[in-house]
């Protein structure tokens, strides 16, 4: 059984002992991150316009008016044609290579713990025919994730730390399939996912601290001391599907 401080002990020792590339990579990281969220502002704004088109398109008494609102609406389909545009881009960069990266990302601090992390295990789930698959069980995942938080955001939550580890195993094991993947994810985290919310809040004082230094704390110590403490917990949670028999040493 694991518990937050030794984990946090552990990913500390790991990454101040290989610093600049840990803060490089939980930078990269967290640019992939922020592209991830870009994806439901620009929602934000195409429904934000779709709204002003639908008010535009309002009865009016007199010639003006109508010229204004037909103006309005062009202008406003304009604009929402422009988020619909950003906002799809932004999700085929996701789908084909920011979702890729963070695979990447999860295996080099995995490597890590014990000495091997290195730049290119970023590329990891670009190399040896795994691409495809990394690709379609990450896609799957946030799919499935977003779809159960459309039906209750409770359950969404729940299912997010359901599915945690996922990029984890895919890291070490990029050609499994998104089947093994999703259950084997969902074995790990069972019983684990109110303590793996909690090590996430035990952040917090850090996150806030990095607002305040404008983020500068978060690149140069919060992100890969959270980074580094995950992939802990992956390892914990590895060393309990051991020990219940779920997982075989190869």
């Amino acid at each position: 059984m694991w518990n937050r401080a030794d984990l946090k002990m552990k990913g500390k020792a790991a990454f101040t002992a290989n610093y600049w590339y840990c803060v490089l990579v939980a930078l990269i990281l967290s640019i992939v991150n922020s592209i991830m969220q870009f994806n439901s502002s620009t929602t934000s704004i195409r429904n934000s316009f779709s709204s002003m088109t639908q008010s535009a398109g309002q009865n009016y008494s007199n010639y003006s008016d109508a010229f204004n609102s037909i103006l309005k609406q062009y202008q406003a389909s304009g604009f929402t044609m422009a988020a619909l545009s950003l906002s799809s881009l932004a999700i085929l960069a996701t789908i084909f290579l920011i979702n890729v990266l963070f695979v990447g990302g999860c295996r080099f601090f995995v490597d890590n713990r014990v000495g091997q992390g290195t730049l290119e295990k970023l590329g990891i789930g670009f190399k040896d025919g795994a691409y495809g698959n990394v690709v379609l069980t990450m896609f799957l995942k946030d799919l499935f994730t977003v779809l159960w938080t459309l039906l209750f955001i409770i359950p969404g939550i729940i299912k997010s730390y359901e599915y945690r580890m996922i990029p984890y195993i895919l890291a070490e094991n990029p050609k499994m399939t998104h089947k093994e993947a999703f259950a084997i994810s969902k074995k790990m985290m069972m019983g684990n996912k109110l303590d793996t919310f909690v090590l996430d809040l035990s952040f917090l004082g850090w996150v806030i601290l990095s607002g305040l230094t404008c983020g500068i704390l978060g690149i140069f110590f919060v992100n890969p001391y959270y980074e580094a403490t995950i992939a802990e917990l992956y390892s914990a949670l590895v060393q309990k599907g051991y020990d219940e028999g779920f997982l075989g040493r190869d």
